[in-house]
């Protein structure tokens, strides 16, 4: 079901996006509702790199596996150069 959301813009944006839909041949109203689902994606994926960060932070923390950025900086090399490598193994 869709149900209508107003928002309150001051007069220099409003014209601007008006100005905006204009110039693309869309209307207001489609712009607003672009521009909020591509701001809504956005940061959903902002959120699941967050979450996966905290994830990783805590295993880190339990475990004190990692690789150096040494190691990691190699692997990337030889992937930049073509050789499919397995990536370093994690260490304490």
């Amino acid at each position: 079901m869709v149900r209508p959301m107003s928002v309150k813009l001051d007069a220099d944006t409003r014209a601007r996006l008006e100005r905006l839909a204009e110039s693309r041949r869309r209307t207001p109203h489609w712009m607003l509702r672009e521009a909020i689902v591509q701001y809504v994606v956005r940061e959903e994926k902002r959120e699941t790199f967050r979450q996966d960060t905290l994830k990783a932070w805590e295993e880190y923390q339990a475990t004190g596996l990692h690789v150096t950025a040494d190691e990691a900086d190699a692997w990337l090399q030889n992937l930049e150069e073509g050789n499919d490598i397995e990536p370093p193994e994690c260490h304490v």
